[in-house]
């Protein structure tokens, strides 16, 4: 199947920034969406309590760093996007609550130019399902590495597979039934198309064991629920 284009995927991004800006209706798509944001946000900052920047990748509407300057107040912020009106909304909510600077990159993460070891704390929320290839999966994840500070880390929430067909439709199957109690049959196939059209997702498995490869000296799972995890790594 055609997978959407960085065009395409930039295009639904602008037209659903109301949506992004609410965490309960912008990721109910997302299982225990909350739990998820709650967990990462919290290991980095019980890791990483001494930071003083992170790096939002795919950064939405905000919700991300916004949580995360609940625990760690004052940070500079470097919020990276394909979408400009959401770069613009997550700078004006972010602009409020903290002390630091306030960057915004509109960009996709394969060619943003960052500062290297720039960053105590990278977080990636719902971005990383839009790699295609391995090779760019490693060349991204190497990059990351390459971003952060000595001792910073990357925290991740996000929609992955599973390598055994069978555990992949038992999942699927399992998602399904929940989208459909939330919004009904015609929402649970929309959401469906849009993840067939433009996500390519890959297992946890494959990504610890990438992120270990590209360096880095720890790796951890914090949460998964069928077809969502939330995870980490320490350089």
């Amino acid at each position: 199947m055609k997978k959407s284009t960085t065009d395409e995927i930039r295009a639904r991004f602008d037209a659903d920034v109301e949506r992004f800006s609410n965490l309960e209706t912008g990721q109910q798509t997302i299982m225990d969406a909350p739990l998820g944001l709650e967990l990462i946000t919290g290991a980095a900052a019980r890791l990483h309590w001494q930071a003083t920047a992170v790096l939002d990748i795919g950064c939405g509407a905000g919700n991300f760093t916004l949580k995360l300057l609940e625990k760690l107040p004052g940070l500079d912020c470097t919020l990276v996007d394909l979408s400009r009106p959401m770069l613009d909304r997550a700078a004006d909510r972010v602009s409020a609550v903290t002390s630091g600077k306030v960057i915004t990159v509109q960009a996709d993460i394969r060619t943003a130019d960052l500062t290297a070891q720039g960053y105590d704390i990278i977080l990636a929320g719902a971005v990383f399902h839009h790699l295609r290839s391995t090779e760019e999966w490693r060349a991204v994840f190497s990059n990351m590495y390459h971003l952060l500070k000595p001792g910073g880390g990357i925290w991740i929430s996000d929609l992955v597979s599973h390598e055994p067909p069978a555990l992949e439709n038992l999942f699927r199957e399992r998602y399904a039934d929940y989208l459909e109690n939330i919004g009904g049959q015609a929402y649970q196939q929309r959401v469906f198309a849009y993840i067939d059209e433009e996500d390519t997702p890959r297992s946890t498995a494959f990504q610890l064991l990438l992120l270990k490869e590209c360096g880095f000296s720890a790796v951890e799972i914090l949460h998964k629920n069928t077809c969502f995890a939330a995870f980490g790594a320490v350089k």
